[in-house]
C-alpha cells in the first residue's frame, strides 16, 4: 500500500481565507455539543414527566406514559429525524414557517430539528429509567410522605425523585454518552457537525485515515470525560443502602 501519511493535515490551509482544517473540526464539534446539550435537556424534562406519569395511581396517566415509550422507542432514530426535518415544519403556521425557512440558516434549522428528534427519542429511554428508579424505592417511602400530609406532587418532589435519581445515575451516564454519540446522525439531515466536517475534510485532503483517527480520538476523549464527571457525581450523591449507594 503506497499511502502518504500526513498527521499534520489539520493544520493545513483550507484554501478559504486563512482557515485551517482544524477550524472546521472545532466548528463541527461545537455543533455536536449544541445538538447533544439541547437534546439532553429535552430528554431529561420530558423523560422525567412521563416517567412520573408511569408510576402514578391514575390509569390514564400511566397509559399516556406507556404510549409515549412504545411509540418513540420502536421507531428508528433516523426516521424520527427525517420526520422533524422534512415533515414537521410543514405543519407550522405560515408566519413561523416563514421564520423557519427564510430567517434561520439551513444549518440552524437542521440543528433544531435534529435536537428535537434526538431529545424525544432519548426521552423514551429515560422514562423507563425514571419509572424503574421510583418503583425500586420501598413502598414505605410514599406512604410515610402521605402520612406527613404531603400531596402527590410534594411526595414526588421532596421524597421520591431525589432518591430515584441517585439510584439511576449509572444508567443515566450511559444515556448521556449515547445522546452525544447519536448526535452524529444529525449529519444526515444537513447539520455540519463533527462527522459531516470529518467527511468534508477527508474528501478535500484524501487523508482519510488521519482525519477519521482524529475524529475517533475526539469522541473517545469527550465521552470518557463525560463518564468521569458522571462517576464523580455518582460518588458524591450515592446513598448508603440504595442500589447506587455504598454499603459502608
Amino acid at each position: 500500500m503506497n499511502y502518504s501519511w500526513n498527521w499534520g493535515v489539520l493544520f493545513e490551509q483550507t484554501g478559504i481565507g486563512s482557515e485551517l482544517y482544524i477550524h472546521w473540526m472545532i466548528t463541527g464539534l461545537g455543533w455536536l455539543l449544541l445538538i447533544g446539550s439541547i437534546a439532553w435537556a429535552i430528554a431529561m424534562v420530558i423523560g422525567t414527566i412521563f416517567g412520573i406519569m408511569r408510576t402514578l395511581p391514575n390509569k390514564t396517566a400511566r397509559a399516556i406514559g406507556t404510549t409515549y415509550v412504545t411509540f418513540f422507542r420502536n421507531i428508528p432514530l433516523l426516521v424520527q429525524l427525517f420526520f422533524w426535518f422534512y415533515i414537521a415544519p410543514g405543519w407550522l403556521t405560515p408566519s413561523i414557517q416563514e421564520w423557519w425557512y427564510k430567517d434561520l440558516s439551513p444549518n440552524t434549522s437542521a440543528m433544531l430539528s435534529a435536537s428535537i428528534g434526538l431529545g424525544l427519542f432519548t426521552a423514551a429511554r429515560i422514562v423507563e429509567q425514571v419509572r424503574t428508579g421510583i418503583e425500586s424505592l420501598p413502598k414505605g417511602q410514599i406512604n410515610a410522605a402521605y402520612a406527613l400530609g404531603f400531596s402527590i406532587p410534594q411526595a414526588y418532589k421532596e421524597v421520591l425523585l431525589p432518591q430515584a435519581f441517585r439510584i439511576i445515575l449509572p444508567p443515566l451516564s450511559s444515556e448521556l454518552t449515547n445522546c452525544f454519540k447519536n448526535a452524529s446522525v444529525a449529519s444526515l439531515v444537513g447539520v455540519m457537525e463533527l462527522i459531516s466536517q470529518t467527511k468534508t475534510i477527508s474528501e478535500y485532503t484524501q487523508n482519510s485515515l488521519e482525519i477519521y483517527t482524529y475524529a475517533t480520538i475526539i469522541y473517545l476523549v469527550f465521552n470518557l470525560s463525560l463518564i468521569a464527571i458522571m462517576g464523580l457525581i455518582e460518588r458524591k450523591l450515592r446513598v448508603p443502602g440504595l442500589i447506587a449507594g455504598s454499603q459502608k
